[in-house]
């Protein structure tokens, strides 16, 4: 099992239009369609194209966790069979990979609610394609020189411009920094912000620098998930605040 939440279990008796079906309900069919599928039996996708479907063009966070519930074991398997798959265990988890698989994935279609797919198969073309990335990325990212910099604990990160030689670029960072702490409701949020845009740290690393702070890179994919729709909910007030929005 992929996921540490227990999700709850639920009846296939449900008689919904797949459109209303809770996720419980949508998940217990998914993965009973998975199970026909990998026995060689006639199965239908439909169930696991709506998760896709609510997670990618509705921009429901609640959808993510349900389709790493459904579709994890399966991104597992491709990564015990891929063929970088022995440096990749030198470095990180299965599960650590998993995560990253899904998070990269909703990264790739945050910004394009046009895409759905239409059979299943293409959506979890563009799944392993994330995969795959990930590994590479992650082997790329061990090769390079490392550096011993850790960032503090403590972000008082608006007096704290990321370009030290331009003016402008300082002023505008400082003035999107003010706005992140507006528009993010909680210090954690706040902190986790500082160090994945300020910092430039990826999940792994914040884990790795920061454990007593955060301790768990699947938290650190769903909060990062929460701040990036709130951005994208606040866009126009952003651009206007920046200046943007009077050109």
């Amino acid at each position: 099992m992929i996921m540490t939440q227990r999700l709850p279990p639920v009846s296939l008796m449900s008689e919904d239009p797949i459109h209303e079906m809770s996720y419980s309900a949508l998940a217990e069919y998914c993965t009973r369609e998975i199970r026909k599928y990998r026995r060689g039996e006639t199965s239908n996708d439909q169930y696991g194209l709506e998760l896709f479907r609510r997670a990618i063009v509705q921009r429901d966070v609640d959808a993510w966790p349900w389709l790493q519930y459904c579709f994890g074991e399966i991104v597992l398997s491709w990564m015990r069979r891929h063929p970088n798959r022995d440096a990749a265990y030198r470095l990180e988890s299965e599960e650590n990979f998993v995560a990253q698989t899904f998070e990269r994935f909703w990264q790739a279609t945050a910004h394009n609610q046009r895409l759905e797919f239409e059979r299943l198969s293409a959506a979890l073309n563009y799944l392993r394609a994330s995969l795959n990335g990930t590994i590479l990325d992650t082997l790329r990212a061990y090769s390079r020189p490392k550096e011993t910099w850790l960032p503090e604990p403590d972000f008082s990160f608006p007096e704290e411009p990321v370009v030290e030689d331009q003016d402008s670029g300082q002023d505008d960072s400082s003035e999107l920094w003010k706005l992140l702490q507006e528009i993010l409701p909680n210090e954690r949020e706040k902190r986790l912000a500082y160090l994945l845009f300020h910092c430039g740290l990826k999940p792994r690393e914040i884990v790795r620098y920061c454990p007593q702070e955060f301790g768990d890179v699947h938290e650190i994919y769903r909060m990062s998930r929460n701040i990036h729709e709130r951005i994208l909910r606040n866009a126009d007030q952003i651009r206007w605040r920046l200046g943007f929005g009077n050109e």
